[in-house]
């Protein structure tokens, strides 16, 4: 299965982005890029004293994500950003208009305890609140899924290409009733 859209994986820390991302990048057959990469130092710096990022922290961090994105528009490519807001996601959808969004969600003690157990990342567990409040789910009209994050995550990506699947192909599936 490939596909010309770029994808970026979206949502709060610790619903497993960067574990979903390669292995749907991997299962589409085409490039990953780790968002986090993405970040200039000064702003790793910030998460990892337990600040949050305020917007204009952000915007380069986006602006080089959706150059990226661009630049794979037509090949294809996987891309990790939590994506919180709609003015980033309309950011996003500004460099590289043809992005789709994968949104992973989930229960947040789920997260809290999947972020306590996870080693050598910068993003602490205090900053999940702020996560949390900061996060505006997608709106009808923007291209994308939500997937659930319960579970291994060869079931979570299975869950996403199946609703990728869905939205590239929208007929109606439903057995006709006689």
């Amino acid at each position: 299965m490939r596909t010309p859209h770029v994808v970026v994986v979206m949502g709060v820390a610790g619903t497993g982005k960067t574990t979903i991302g390669p292995l749907l990048a991997a299962r589409l057959g085409v490039p990953y890029a780790e968002g986090d990469d993405f970040h200039p130092p000064a702003s790793i710096a910030k998460m990892s004293a337990g600040t949050p990022l305020g917007d204009d922290d952000r915007w380069p961090w986006l602006d080089a994500i959706g150059a990226w994105a661009d630049e794979r528009a037509g090949l294809g490519g996987v891309v990790s950003c939590s994506a919180l807001k709609r003015s980033y996601r309309d950011r996003l959808r500004a460099a590289a208009p043809g992005v789709v969004f994968v949104h992973l969600a989930g229960d947040r003690s789920l997260i809290e305890d999947r972020m306590a157990h996870r080693q050598g990342h910068f993003m602490p567990t205090a900053l999940l609140d702020s996560q949390f409040a900061t996060l505006q789910p997608l709106e009808a009209d923007e291209a994308g899924v939500v997937v659930d994050v319960v579970g291994a995550p060869e079931a979570i990506t299975g869950r996403a290409l199946a609703a990728l699947t869905a939205l590239a192909d929208p007929v109606d599936r439903t057995p006709a009733s006689d």
